[in-house]
């Protein structure tokens, strides 16, 4: 079995860091969104991984390399502009050939894993098996309507009036019956060509097609709020833990776990934690901190009160004044705040 990872988009809900940076990269508990991805991938046993990318690839590829520090071999698969996910797998054909494969959006967070609905695939083979999740709104998704049988008979994308609660969750399986698929499908009426009328084209051939429920934890990383909440929940596997990396200094200050400090970064003078993810190379000083993100060259001076707050690369955020008031900041990178009574 392949992998193919999807990791072209734009990321337009998380600006303004995916202005200077794909949201892939984005950190969760001190490590990008994509190496979350390509761990679960190969905890599958997948070695092999084409990773689509767009004006970003550079950038993906300076940090993801040819994969071998997570244990993959990574293929880049470049694509001039977003067109689909059923045109991902078209691009990707090449590097697929006729092996089986699971596709895994690139934004998407599954820290519990699919080994199990991995294997199911693998013991069945349907032509797709499609992952999915319950939720309580599925009017913003892909969601899949069962058959008595289990088997998938109908993907409708965003419904106004949802059959089912089962949303797809971004992961699929696919022998190379997919394949057939996208090439008997159109641009649908966003101009794309979409996966899910590549599996409904499966389902009215008799092929199969099933679904699997996951039920662990998953985030589409698509939001701030988002970010934030799967740091959490990451977090919190460290219990009340606080991990330092290399050079890093803690001087003078208190650090409530769970919380994780990146290397060669200055904590002096501070109170941070719970559920905090400090970059490397950051400098805080005089600061209390909870529930937060801070990417790497970040420095935070003197201010009292900053919660759920996610702060950029080499941003520097210090007070006009030194009265203590509490602040919630999205705050992009190289940029300066000076926060006013």
């Amino acid at each position: 079995m392949k992998a193919l990872v999807l990791s072209g988009g734009s990321g337009t809900r998380l600006r303004p860091f995916s202005y200077s940076m794909p949201k892939q990269l984005i950190p969760i508990a001190n490590k990008p969104v994509l190496e979350h991805v390509l761990e679960n991938i190969r905890d599958l046993g997948v070695t092999e991984v084409g990773v689509i990318v767009g004006g970003w690839a550079a950038e993906i590829a300076g940090v993801i390399g040819d994969g071998s520090r997570l244990g993959v071999r990574v293929t880049y698969i470049p694509q001039d502009r977003p067109l689909g996910l059923a045109h991902c797998v078209e691009l990707a054909r090449p590097f697929l050939g006729d092996e089986d494969f699971v596709m895994y959006l690139g934004d998407n967070m599954l820290p519990d894993g699919v080994e199990a609905i991995a294997e199911e695939f693998r013991t069945g083979r349907p032509a797709a098996q499609v992952v999915v999740h319950r939720v309580a709104d599925p009017r913003a998704f892909g969601v899949v309507e069962l058959g008595r049988d289990g088997a998938v008979r109908r993907l409708v994308e965003k419904p106004a009036r949802p059959r089912s609660d089962l949303a797809m969750v971004g992961v699929y399986f696919f022998t190379a019956r997919i394949h057939d698929a996208v090439a008997a499908i159109r641009p649908g009426a966003r101009g794309e060509l979409e996966i899910t009328d590549a599996i409904q084209w499966l389902v009215d051939q008799g092929s199969a097609v099933r679904a699997s429920e996951y039920r662990g934890y998953w985030k589409d990383t698509g939001r701030a709020e988002d970010v934030l909440e799967c740091n959490r929940r990451l977090l919190a596997e460290l219990g009340d833990r606080v991990v330092l990396g290399p050079g890093a200094r803690v001087v003078r200050s208190v650090i409530e776990g769970p919380a994780i400090i990146g290397a060669n970064t200055l904590i002096e003078d501070c109170h941070l934690g719970p559920d905090v993810s400090i970059g490397q190379d950051c400098v805080l000083r005089r600061t209390r901190l909870a529930d937060s993100i801070v990417l790497d060259g970040a420095t935070i001076s003197e201010v009292p009160g900053l919660y759920g707050s996610m702060i950029g690369r080499s941003a520097v955020v210090m007070p006009a004044d030194r009265e203590k008031v509490q602040h919630r900041l999205l705050v992009g990178d190289h940029t300066r705040v000076e926060l006013v009574a």
